[in-house]
C-alpha cells in the first residue's frame, strides 16, 4: 500500500502513516460491517480480519463438543486449547479451528444465538484479543495495513487505529439484511430475526467486559438507506483525511 507523504501533514499523521493503516470498523450485527470492511480492504490493497468470526469459532466448538455455554471456566479452557487460524484475504477470508475449516458452520442460527454468551466470558475475550492484536501487528508489518471489524476494535483491540468507524443501521434494516444472509424471505422469519437481534444488541451492549460501544473518537456512519459503495466511499474519505492514499473509485454496486 502506498501512503501519502504530503508535506502538510503534521507529526502525528506522519507517525501514523509510518506505522501503517489500521481501519477499525465496529457496530452491531447486520449493520454491513463485513461487506463494507472487505470492500475497503480490497480498495486499499490491505488485509481483512473478522474478529466476530473468532468468537463464533469458539462458540461453534463449544456447541459441537456440548460444552455448557453458561460455564465460564469450561469456555475459558476451551478457548485456551483451541487453535484458531484466520485467513485475512478480503476476497476469501477463512476461519479454522484446530486445522478444520468452519466457515459455514459458524454462520448458523444456533451459533448466532449463542455467541453473545460466549463472547461475554472475560477469559475468552483476553485470549482472542491477544491473538487479534498479534494478527494486526504482523499484518501491518507484512502488508502495510488491515481492516478489522468487530464490536470492540476501536475501543479495546486497536485503540490507536488512525481510522475508526462505528457502523450502524435501523434495527428493521439490520433484520432484513440478516434474514437475507440466512436465506429467509417470509415476514415471520424477519420478525424472528428482529427479536434475536434485539436480544443480542442488549447482551452485547450490557456485558461487563468490553461491551459493544462507540469509541470516543470513532465516526458514526448510519448505513440505513445507503448502498455498500456509498458507505465504502465515506470510510475511504476518512482514510484520506488521515493521510493515506486512496485509489480511484470503481463501478457502483449493491446495498449494504
Amino acid at each position: 500500500m502506498q501512503r501519502d507523504q504530503g508535506s502538510g501533514a503534521d507529526a502525528e499523521s506522519a507517525g501514523r502513516r509510518g506505522r501503517g493503516l489500521v481501519v477499525a470498523v465496529d457496530g452491531p450485527g447486520g449493520s454491513g460491517k463485513s461487506t463494507v470492511s472487505r470492500a475497503v480492504a480490497r480498495r486499499l490493497g490491505l488485509r481483512y480480519l473478522d474478529t466476530g468470526a473468532m468468537y463464533r469459532a469458539v462458540t461453534q466448538l463449544a456447541l459441537s463438543t456440548r460444552t455448557d455455554i453458561e460455564d465460564a471456566d469450561a469456555l475459558a479452557q476451551l478457548a485456551e486449547r483451541a487453535v484458531i487460524t484466520c485467513g485475512t484475504d478480503p476476497d476469501a477470508p477463512t476461519i479454522a479451528v484446530n486445522q478444520v475449516r468452519v466457515d459455514a458452520e459458524i454462520r448458523t442460527r444456533a451459533v448466532t444465538n449463542a455467541v453473545s454468551a460466549v463472547s461475554a466470558v472475560a477469559a475468552v475475550r483476553r485470549r482472542l484479543v491477544a491473538q487479534q492484536r498479534q494478527i494486526i501487528e504482523a499484518t501491518v508489518e507484512e502488508a502495510g495495513g488491515i481492516v478489522v471489524e468487530g464490536r470492540d476494535i476501536g475501543s479495546v483491540v486497536a485503540p490507536d487505529a488512525p481510522v475508526k468507524v462505528f457502523l450502524t443501521a435501523s434495527t428493521e434494516e439490520r433484520a432484513l439484511r440478516r434474514s437475507r444472509e440466512l436465506g429467509e424471505r417470509g415476514e415471520d422469519d424477519v420478525a424472528r430475526t428482529l427479536a434475536e437481534l434485539g436480544r443480542r444488541d442488549q447482551l452485547d451492549s450490557s456485558r461487563s467486559v468490553d461491551p459493544l460501544a462507540k469509541a470516543p473518537d470513532a465516526v458514526v456512519l448510519d448505513s440505513t438507506g445507503m448502498s455498500a459503495d456509498e458507505v465504502v466511499e465515506q470510510v475511504l474519505k476518512l482514510c484520506a483525511k488521515a493521510g493515506f492514499a486512496v485509489p480511484a473509485a470503481s463501478s457502483p454496486g449493491r446495498p449494504a
